[in-house]
């Protein structure tokens, strides 16, 4: 009795390279087999004691095969004597040999028939078994070339965004620093222009983030298919050209016995052994065994997520902002119209369930398609026998009908993927049936845009939205471009420039809520006034605030004030207090070491110190303190108790005198 059937998609998962190796170890086995017989002819007619060298000969040469034709190259279990009397093609082998041997006296007649009806059906028989795999590892590269290109888009998309990303906080901290040097803007006409600028370079941003998180949908579904669909449907197919292969072999050798009890009845036996261990080859049970012999551990690649840049605060959410919203709705709109353009040709290849008889041995594909119905027919009427028939053809075809119906589906799913994604972020709102046509126009004089109001010269030059939109009224604005407050001109330029981490956002649990005796307490340092929606606002004057979240990396903590309003505030600007309200900066944190100013430095940052030139700085101390805070930065105390770190290029030692006295001063002036 066979064991159950399995298939190599199913139970091999991703090694195609293996079972093609498999294959071509079998294809090997055919090659050898009929150089066996070629030779055998030669030697029948060089007498009977010629057939025992080659007997011998063809026994080593399968010895250092190592049975890769049974269990592969690379086994996962090891190989022993009770595999290989059970591996059938490998018992047949065998066998063909040991006839070799024992059929010493062949006549000459018989090596003609031999040579015109077994050796030449085999040599076809291996041609178009090595076509046909070369097709299919053609498929399979293409296959990867396909993924790969998908996943080069991911990653194309994802260095767009975060380069557009680092525009346009390079363009925020432009004004802001522009602003914050002259005190106001310097001419009207140039902040609008340069608002504008910053305005549009949003929207850039937002395409490429919309661009990052469609491909990376594209690169999951394409990873999933790849792994789900295609790669399992290839090894299936290789499943089907090995089985055949092995099946039409053993046919075509039982009729070279056949052959040999025609003409040598005195070996009749013999002969008749050799035809029942070919006839009793089971592709089933070898490939069985293949199975067993190949059971590798195998986990499917996580899927890819949204990753936000690391100088912008971001999330996984598909803008819908006016302008972005334009260009998913027309990208939507394509989709569908490629959609649209496919359904046909899969409609014609439309997978149904059926089982693929093939060889007189039922293998259970799963699926098949409509075009394929015909084709399937006539593969499965087919019986494997010694003679070339039509079966390659019908092969051929059943596999190109097939390798072109998985490259429609995988343009389907990419393609219904990208629709999802675009109509869940619009909720419904798809836009207007006619789609904005653009295209580039020469401004021989400068000409104002109808949407944006700014000046459009030069050549291929472009408006934002044609005439006929009827959203061209509307003007999209983002706190992201505020102008600075009145308040905020108070404060000091030490404003972290990290956007806040997505944790930060994390409402606070109701035993968090409950309990704010457990959060700790930190007095204001300085005015803060809140930009959005997630900042809280706090003054110096206000005294103490309860500490929700500590700093995680971002540059900023979430507190709650006395009249429980929580946000975030940037963590330069609070100090925590000992459990006896008293601040614990400075206290302990000292080493005694003193360093003097060389050149003055402007702080970037809120963590950072501004140096004058003679000024003495005292180092803190700890692992991640003083020199050790690393990459050329140190950290310390000025000379009014401020802690924040510095570039170390920019001060120099101190005599011990001067640092004794240093420290005295640096005494009173914590104690104060």
């Amino acid at each position: 009795m066979s064991p159950p059937n399995q298939t190599f998609g199913q139970a091999l998962p991703d090694q195609v390279e293996r079972i093609v190796d498999f294959l071509d170890a079998n294809l090997e086995v055919v090659t050898d087999v009929r150089d066996l017989l070629t030779a055998r002819v030669a030697l029948e007619r060089e007498y009977a004691n010629k057939l025992q060298i080659l007997a011998r000969k063809a026994s080593e040469k399968k010895a250092k095969m190592h049975y890769t034709f049974v269990v592969g190259k690379e086994p996962t279990k090891a190989l022993d004597g009770n595999t290989l009397s059970v591996q059938t093609l490998n018992v047949a082998y065998d066998s063909i040999i040991n006839s070799i041997s024992t059929i010493a006296q062949l006549h000459v007649t018989n090596a003609d028939a031999v040579t015109a009806e077994v050796i030449n059906s085999l040599q076809i028989v291996e041609k178009k078994s090595e076509e046909t795999k070369k097709k299919e590892v053609q498929y399979f590269q293409k296959l990867l070339s396909d993924r790969e290109r998908v996943f080069s888009e991911r990653l194309k998309s994802k260095q767009k965004y975060d380069d557009d990303c680092a525009e346009v906080e390079s363009i925020r901290q432009k004004q802001a620093s522009i602003y914050l040097t002259s005190g106001r803007a310097t001419d009207d006409r140039h902040a609008d222009r340069a608002a504008k600028q910053a305005e549009q370079q949003k929207n850039d941003m937002l395409n490429s983030k919309n661009s990052y998180l469609i491909s990376i949908e594209i690169a999951n579904a394409t990873k999933t298919k790849f792994y789900d669909e295609d790669i399992p449907k290839l090894q299936n197919e290789l499943q089907t050209v090995q089985g055949l292969l092995v099946r039409r072999f053993s046919r075509i050798l039982i009729h070279c016995q056949e052959l040999e009890l025609r003409n040598l009845d005195a070996i009749k036996t013999r002969i008749t052994e050799v035809k029942g261990k070919f006839s009793g080859v089971d592709v089933v049970q070898d490939q069985n065994c293949f199975i067993n012999h190949n059971i590798r551990n195998f986990t499917s690649p996580s899927d890819w997520k949204f990753e936000p840049c690391s100088i912008h605060y971001d999330t996984d959410v598909v803008s819908v902002e006016a302008a972005p919203k334009v260009v998913i709705q027309n990208k939507l709109r394509r989709s569908l119209e490629k959609l649209q353009e496919l359904k046909p040709l899969i409609h014609a290849k439309r997978l149904f369930g059926s089982n693929l008889i093939l060889i007189s041995h039922r293998l259970a594909h799963g699926v098949t398609e409509k075009e394929l119905e015909k084709l399937s027919t006539q593969v499965s009427a087919y019986k494997p026998d010694h003679q070339v028939g039509t079966i390659d053809d019908l092969l051929d075809n059943y596999l190109e009908s097939a390798h072109q119906s998985g490259l429609y589906a995988s343009s389907e799913r990419i393609l219904n993927v990208e629709i999802d994604v675009i109509r869940k972020a619009l909720g419904g709102d798809e836009g207007g049936s006619k789609p904005h046509s653009f295209k580039s126009s020469a401004f021989s004089i400068p000409t104002q845009c109808g949407y944006c109001q700014s000046s459009i010269w030069g050549l291929s030059k472009q408006g934002k939205v044609p005439a006929t939109c009827e959203e061209a009224d509307e003007r999209p604005t983002s706190t992201i471009f505020r102008k600075t407050s009145a308040s905020q001109r108070e404060k000091p330029d030490n404003t972290p420039t990290i956007t806040p981490s997505a944790s930060s956002f994390v409402p606070p649990s109701s035993l968090e809520q409950n309990s704010n005796d457990d959060y700790p307490s930190a007095r204001v340092l300085f005015d803060f006034t809140a930009t959005s929606e997630f900042e809280l606002a706090v003054r110096e004057e206000n005294g103490l605030v309860r500490v929700l979240e500590h700093d995680d990396g971002s540059g900023w903590v979430k507190v709650m004030d006395e009249e429980g309003d929580s946000g975030l505030v940037p963590a330069s600007y609070i100090a925590i207090l000992n459990d006896d309200g008293k601040d614990p900066a400075g206290q302990n944190d000292t080493s005694g070491e003193h360093v003097k100013a060389i050149y003055p430095y402007e702080s970037m940052g809120p963590d950072e110190l501004s140096l004058r030139a003679g000024e003495i700085l005292e180092l803190t101390s700890g692992p991640t303190g003083g020199k050790n805070f690393g990459d050329g930065w140190w950290e310390g105390f000025n000379s009014q108790g401020m802690k924040g770190i510095f570039p170390s290029n920019y001060v120099g030692r101190v005599s011990k005198v001067q640092s004794v006295l240093t420290s005295l001063s640096f005494f009173q002036v914590k104690s104060i």
